[in-house]
């Protein structure tokens, strides 16, 4: 019996990488159809159950006309497949939240489950309650499937085809496997990607689980602790409430969430299967110093800046307002470095208690700048950063010293030379991106300053800029579709990185 159901197994795992997701995604419809249920919205339960019966089905004959076949594996097939997960797969996931919701259309409703599915949380809708408990946690359980689907991603697919920040370390070229394993054939692909879920998913479901278990110990909901506990965990910034301001946690609560936001700035705080993990551990990988910069450097700026003009006006000013204002600064920095976009309860104190407005452009760079390598977080990523500094400052010691030879070990001098070039044709592909995709929704008639914001939400993945990173809030649902669709497109861009684009756009790549 045991013999046959490995067999049962294993024939599972030999059908298509997408199909896979099918079937996974059409499963997990189940829990809110089981939710809408116990809540009693009776109509959204029923979208949820029929779509999911009905992904399960076609998933089962599509499974059957697959049997005995032995499926064709391209170099760059997952990576394909990867794409096709955050750009095709939404199409699926968003007819129950269509059925359920019942008045958007569908183009709303899909970009909803891109926004979702590539973590960046942008806020199509801006009154919570028109949308029931139900579809709320529909759209935080895409947001943290999409961020566990990264997680396993980047050491089974990307990382082999030195993409996704890999290419920074690696001796190949981006999107092409080292020598030693550039005939890796479709098998080992799916035993690598076995491997990798079997390690990081327990550790993924169990963070998620005890941070959910903090929140509701320090007063929050259980819906509503589960929901910020997962929108953390993927960075997606999905909130039932409108935020933080709408929990009950507090400043314990907050303090409790940015130390599980550290799991998006380095990858070695769960994984040691990146090159920087032999050199020193956590305390010494240049993510973590580069964040440690950004967090402590940020806040103080903005602080010191608020308290001149508060110190000017004489008004209210308490020491325990301005730490208080410091607080909301220091996690609010960080939660736009890891593009997750949660503000804290305390951030607006600092603009009350100053009369000053913080600038939304700082919130832009900070997302801009990214969390680590292989982790939910989107953005340009630290390494790339510490990549560029450790080459800026090598060829300063140059012009001192030019027969001058590095101390900074292999990785190091890989990091000063090779990486750092990589890291800034990176930079150039990102600004080109992000000219272009500006220039498109200006050519929509949104204004310039409006395209910027939403072309940086949509790259960096961080959504909640919609809401705070212009002078007011950018109405995502009144555009038209033609916006919509470029939005969606700089996403599922952002999500996948443009080396990753330029690999799947290379035919010789595909030979073979």
């Amino acid at each position: 019996m045991e013999r046959a159901q490995g067999t049962l197994f294993e024939r599972i795992l030999r059908l298509p990488l997408f199909l896979l997701l099918v079937g996974l995604f059409s499963g997990l419809m189940l829990l809110p159809a089981a939710y809408a249920g116990i809540i009693r919205e009776h109509e959204t339960g029923r979208a949820f159950l029929y779509s999911g019966l009905l992904g399960l089905i076609l998933f089962a004959l599509i499974a059957l006309a697959h049997r005995g076949r032995d499926p064709r594996h391209g170099t760059l097939g997952p990576l394909m497949t990867l794409l096709s997960a955050f750009a095709l797969l939404p199409a699926l996931l968003a007819v129950p939240f269509f059925e359920g919701l019942r008045t958007t259309s569908f183009m709303n409703a899909y970009l909803e489950m891109v926004s979702a599915m590539t973590t960046t949380g942008a806020p199509l809708f801006d009154d919570p309650d028109r949308l029931n408990p139900a579809l709320h946690f529909w759209r935080a359980l895409v947001g943290w499937m999409g961020g566990l689907l990264m997680w396993v991603a980047a050491a089974a697919i990307l990382a082999p085809l030195n993409l996704g920040g890999f290419e920074v370390t690696a001796r190949a070229e981006p999107g092409r496997r080292e020598q030693r394993s550039r005939k890796e054939p479709g098998a080992e692909m799916r035993m690598r990607l076995r491997t990798t879920a079997l390690a990081l998913v327990p550790i993924y479901v169990g963070l998620t689980l005890l941070l959910a278990i903090m929140l509701m110990v320090l007063g929050d909901r259980a819906f509503i602790a589960a929901c910020h506990a997962m929108a953390i965990m993927a960075t997606s910034g999905i909130s039932p409430v409108d935020g933080l301001q709408g929990g009950a946690v507090g400043l314990p609560g907050e303090a409790v969430m940015m130390l599980f936001m550290a799991f998006s700035v380095s990858r070695l705080t769960f994984s040691t299967d990146t090159v920087t993990s032999t050199a020193g551990g956590l305390a010494m990988d240049p993510e973590v110093r580069i964040g440690l910069i950004v967090l402590i450097t940020v806040p103080s700026i903005l602080f010191l800046r608020h308290w001149l003009a508060a110190f000017e006006s004489a008004e209210g000013l308490t020491v325990l307002d301005g730490l208080r204002a410091y607080w909301g600064s220091v996690f609010t920095v960080m939660s736009f470095m890891t593009t997750t976009g949660f503000t804290s309860a305390d951030w607006g104190n600092a603009q009350s208690w100053s009369g000053l407005q913080t600038p939304g452009l700082i919130l832009m760079g900070l997302a801009l700048i990214g969390g680590g390598v292989a982790t939910t977080a989107g953005g340009v990523k630290l390494l790339r950063v510490f990549a560029l500094y450790a080459n800026g400052h090598r060829e300063l010691d140059r012009l001192v010293h030019p027969s001058s030879v590095s101390g900074a070990g292999p990785l190091g001098r890989r990091l000063q030379k090779d990486g750092a070039f990589i890291a800034w044709v990176f930079f150039m592909l990102f600004a080109l991106s992000l000219a272009c995709v500006t220039v498109l929704l200006a050519a929509y008639g949104i204004a310039f300053e409006d395209a910027v914001v939403l072309a940086i939400a949509g790259l960096s993945t961080t959504g909640p800029l919609l809401a705070h990173g212009g002078e007011s809030i950018i109405d995502l649902a009144a555009m038209g579709t033609g916006p919509k669709v470029i939005f969606a497109a700089a996403m599922v861009i952002g999500r996948l990185e443009t080396l990753a684009i330029i690999a799947l756009l290379t035919p010789d790549l595909w030979r073979g």
